[in-house]
Formats: C-alpha cells, structure tokens, sequence
C-alpha cells in the first residue's frame, strides 16, 4: 500500500513573502504613472478597462492586487506587456559634483599654459556627454592657437570675458551670456580675446560612429574589371587603415577639453 508522503513545511511559499514580492514590484505606482502620462483619470480608464474608478484607485495605492486579466485590460490600454509590470525599474541616473572635490587642470603639452579646467561630469559612468568649466588666459606675446576636431557636437556658454571662437574658415567674437552650438568635425579653435581671462561652461556631446563598408581600391594605373594582385591589395588597405587612424592635418587632441596646443613664434 502506498504510503501519503509528508509535505515539508519549509517547501510552502510563505504569503507575507508573496505580498512582499508583489510589493517590490510596485505595480500600483507603474499603472498611475503610465495614466497620468496620458493626462488619464481614473474615471477614462476605467471605461477603457472595464473596471471601476474606485478599484482602480485601490490598485495604484497598493490597497489591492491586481490578477493577470484585469492587469493585462490595463496593459492593453497603455500598449505595454504584461512583463513591463513585473520587469526591475532601471535606476535613475543622478550625481552631484561638489565643486570642492573637483580638479582644476592645466593645458597640458606647454610650459605656459593658456586654459585651465574642471571636468564636471568625470565621476558619471558611460556618459553621452562631457561638461567642462574652462577658463581661456589673455595670450601671452605672438601665439599661434591651433584648430582640432573631434566627432559629434560641442555647446559653449560664455559666462565672463570675450571669447574668439574659429570655425572653418570663420572667425566669431562670443560675449558673456552667448551661446554657441556647433559641428565638432569642423577645425576649431578658442582665444581669449580680452584682458581678463575668459570663462565659459562647454559640454561636448558624443556621437557614435557606423561601420562603413570595405571598398576595394584599384591601384593607379590598372584598367577597370582588372582584379588586382593580392599585394596591392593589402597595400591598399594598409594605406586606407593609416588614413583612418589620423587624418592629414588633424591633431591628436591633448586634454579631454579637446583643446589645441599653442606653438609660440
């Protein structure tokens, strides 16, 4: 005869586990924030769901549990799945830098500096920006400031002083309170263009580079349909790879500023 095995009473889920379970997941909170997103009342989702004003109410304050049906006529509404209910909410991001414990740096790569300046964003992980308090230095005697480019955009707001911004070919004077937003893979450059140091937040904003396709390239000289012999090939790529690597007439940036180097005449 078959004998009833005994359950263990440690292999039950515990119901205060359960309702804590659910209350870590903060439904209630995720369905008022997605219908005051809506501009939403209660009373609009409810002719939406099939369900009561005062339930739902009960339901974003916690007071009751949603079961999947009803939870699913919600879902609908607002074009979310099921999962999003139940999914870890992603941590906001937020930081403060005191500006005790930044780092005021110098122009590096030159005995006489011409700018100083604060990161204030180093301590954030994988940022999509870089913000910078800079202050430019008057120019000693003839100097000669050097353009630089790197990829994606960069924002300056002059805060004191009067700023000589170079772009391309164009010259601009900024004045306390202007506000500059420009294409960073144009050559540019910044002089301080008074006699008191000018000030200025900078933010460079990053951008992400797609994979061009390979090309092929046919050495000079060879008749086109002509397949060319593995060695040029590979001296081809070896060509387009140095090209990548530093354009001609770009400098390799010194400072996370992207700041140019001064060459004194």
């Amino acid at each position: 005869m078959a004998t009833k095995q005994q359950e263990d009473p440690n292999s039950r889920i515990d119901p205060a586990t359960a309702e804590a379970f659910i209350s870590e997941r903060r439904i209630g909170e995720r369905i008022k924030r997605l219908r005051l997103k809506k501009s939403m009342g209660l009373v609009e989702l409810g002719r939406h769901t099939g369900l009561s004003a005062s339930f739902l109410s009960q339901l974003e304050t916690g007071r009751v549990v949603p079961t999947l049906r009803n939870l699913a006529r919600i879902a609908m509404v607002f074009s979310k799945d099921l999962s999003y209910f139940f999914e870890p909410e992603p941590h906001a991001l937020f930081r403060i830098h005191k500006q005790k414990e930044r780092v005021r740096l110098p122009q590096t790569g030159v005995d006489d500096p011409t700018y100083f300046f604060q990161s204030l964003g180093y301590m954030v992980p994988d940022r999509q920006l870089d913000p910078y308090y800079a202050e430019f230095l008057p120019l000693k005697g003839t100097a000669d400031v050097r353009p630089h480019v790197h990829p994606g955009y960069e924002f300056l707001y002059l805060l004191e002083g009067e700023l000589e911004i170079r772009h391309g070919d164009k010259t601009h004077t900024a004045e306390p309170g202007d506000g500059v937003y420009f294409d960073a893979s144009t050559p540019h450059s910044y002089k301080c263009a008074g006699k008191t140091p000018a000030v200025a937040l900078i933010v460079t904003m990053h951008q992400q580079h797609s994979p061009q396709p390979a090309m092929n390239l046919r050495p000079l000289g060879t008749p086109m349909g002509t397949r060319p012999a593995p060695g040029a090939q590979a001296g081809a790529a070896a060509v387009r790879s140095a090209g990548a690597e530093r354009p001609a007439g770009v400098m390799t940036p010194r400072t996370p500023l992207e700041q140019p180097s001064v060459r004194r005449s």
